[in-house]
This record gives C-alpha cells, structure tokens and sequence, in this order.
C-alpha cells in the first residue's frame, strides 16, 4: 500500500480507503464485518469511512465500528488510524435530522463520537450542499468542528464545483481549510471530471472517489445478466433494474476484455483507472468478504495504462 498527500495538507491517505457505507449495519454479520476492518488494516488500508446514516438502521454502522475498535485497535492503534463521519442526509424525523444547519452538524457529531466511543475522529464532513442554509454557517460548524478538537479535519460532500470553491475559501478565511471532498466518481459517472476535480487542484484539496465501480457496474456481476444476489436485483437498493440497460451491458463486456488482457478483473482495472489521475487521493471501496477485499486491493498490482489502453476505453464509454 502507497500513501498519497491529501492536497496541500500534512496528511496521507492510502490509496485504497475503506467504507461502510454497506455491510456493516445492524442488518448485517457483526464478524464479517470485524474481519473485513481487520483484514483492510493489516494490508495498510488505514483509512475508514462512515456518515452517521450508515446502516441499517442509521447510526448502526457506527456503533458496529465502535465495537470493532474497543475489541481490536486499543491503545495506540487508534493513533494509526484515519477515521472520518459526515452529517447532511436524514438521520432522524423532525426539523433538525438533516442537511447543513449548524444545530444538525454539531449534534450529529456529537452522537456519532457517543456512538464510535472516540473522543475525536479525523476527518468529518458535510456530507451534501444545502441550498437552504447560508454556506457561511456550514461552514463555520464545521471551524467549530475542528476547533473544538472533536475532528481534526473538515471535509465536504457531494458539493458542487461553484459551492466547493466558495466553501473552500471560506474555510480558509476562518483558518480551518478544507481538507478533501469526497465525489462520486468511475468510468460511468464522470460529472466531477467538467470543473470540480479542477477546483480542487487550484485550491489545493483532496479528494476520495465514492462509488468506483458504479454499484457494481464495473465487476463481472453483470456480464451475463443481472444474478438475483445482485444490487440491481434488490428494489430496496441503490441501483435500480433500468440503469443495468443492454448499452452499459455490452460496455461492461467490451471493458471486461481490456481488464483481462491487462491481467486484472473489470473492478481492479476500474479502480486503477481511477488512481491514474494525480489528483484523486485514495478510491473508496466497499467490501462484502474478506474475498472481495483482497481482490480490490489487488489492483494496486497494476496502475499503469499505455496510450492505446485509455483510447480504447474512451471510445468504449462515449
């Protein structure tokens, strides 16, 4: 494992990130779950990300996580370890459950920290722009997040590029500046590639890709067909049986013949398309097994791509 600068900061991240944002709810196999943290740390993912909403039901991925430390990573191992949460979705009913007012903000850290048992974590976010609340107090809930010593860091989310640059620069007024922005970013969504990924650069900020492999897009899962194991096949999930459409198919295919003849999986190479470019910190990976994990960690085996390899997959995802 490789440790990237994060921006203009003293910071490293790995590569290669942990979420948990699946897997780790209450709804979900607690050991599994251990192991899979277990197993990322001793390959030198030291980096684990939540948001308070992680379940189900919300907030159990943090008490789970929580539990993980307590059992295994007392002492000075947590000192070794990133640990970042976000507030901005809905955690709970009522006016005060979501978004970016300074009132949600500061008390979802609040019980995030009860939650994860941590004095502090490193990084925490404001997970997604709200329109409706002055960025100005955002922004300073998140100055107040740092300076309070509960985060070490301060994050955005799902922002995007005009209110990242206007954040960012705010942050840096109240002397707090804006460590990374988490995107969602792979070969099949590429919005951040028209300015954001840019102003990041030109300010100096982070930034960790969420979703590379587009919901499992980009696996050999959908290569013959959508499996009923599958997300897609879920109506309760995040990737819908319209989105798995002939066209993307037959681009899942053509990418899976470039993906073998570089002696990777379609996931490894989607990954390490992703880590080509200087400007992308660490990719988010989620993992269902221990499996699953160590095949995506396994990209890092092979980050290079010659010239015609990019052309060929430019043309297969025009």
């Amino acid at each position: 494992m490789e440790y990237n600068r994060c921006g203009k900061s003293g910071l490293l991240l790995p590569q290669i990130s942990l979420g948990l944002w699946h897997n780790f709810g209450s709804v979900d196999n607690f050991e599994n779950g251990e192991n899979i943290v277990k197993e990322a740390f001793d390959k030198g993912i030291t980096h684990f990300d939540l948001a308070n909403n992680y379940g189900p039901i919300p907030g159990s991925a943090e008490t789970n996580f929580g539990k993980i430390l307590k059992n295994n990573f007392q002492g000075n191992l947590r000192d070794e370890m990133v640990i970042a949460t976000k507030a901005g979705y809905k955690m709970w009913d009522g006016p005060y459950g979501e978004w970016g007012s300074r009132k949600y903000l500061v008390t979802s850290l609040n019980q995030s920290l009860k939650r994860m048992n941590l004095y502090y974590v490193d990084i925490f976010y404001s997970h997604r722009y709200d329109p409706n609340t002055p960025l100005e107090e955002t922004m300073n809930a998140l100055d107040y997040a740092v300076r309070s010593g509960k985060a070490l860091y301060a994050g955005i989310s799902n922002y995007p590029a005009e209110q990242t640059k206007q954040a960012t620069e705010i942050l840096q007024q109240l002397g707090t500046p804006c460590l990374i922005h988490q995107e969602k970013y792979s070969m099949f969504v590429r919005t951040c590639e028209e300015s954001l990924l840019d102003v990041l650069e030109d300010k100096g900020v982070g930034c960790i890709a969420f979703s590379p492999l587009a919901q499992g897009l980009l696996t050999d899962k959908y290569l013959k067909g959508i499996p009923e194991n599958s997300r897609a096949f879920n109506p309760n999930g995040h990737l819908q049986l319209d989105e798995v459409s002939d066209a993307k198919v037959l681009k899942i295919v053509d990418l899976n013949e470039i993906a073998k003849n570089r002696n990777q999986s379609l996931a490894q190479m989607a990954l390490a398309w992703l880590l080509k470019d200087n400007r992308i910190t660490s990719v988010l990976i989620g993992a269902s097994s221990i499996g699953q994990l160590n095949n995506n960690i396994d990209s890092l085996q092979n980050l290079a791509f010659t010239p015609d390899e990019l052309n060929e997959i430019e043309q297969i995802l025009k």
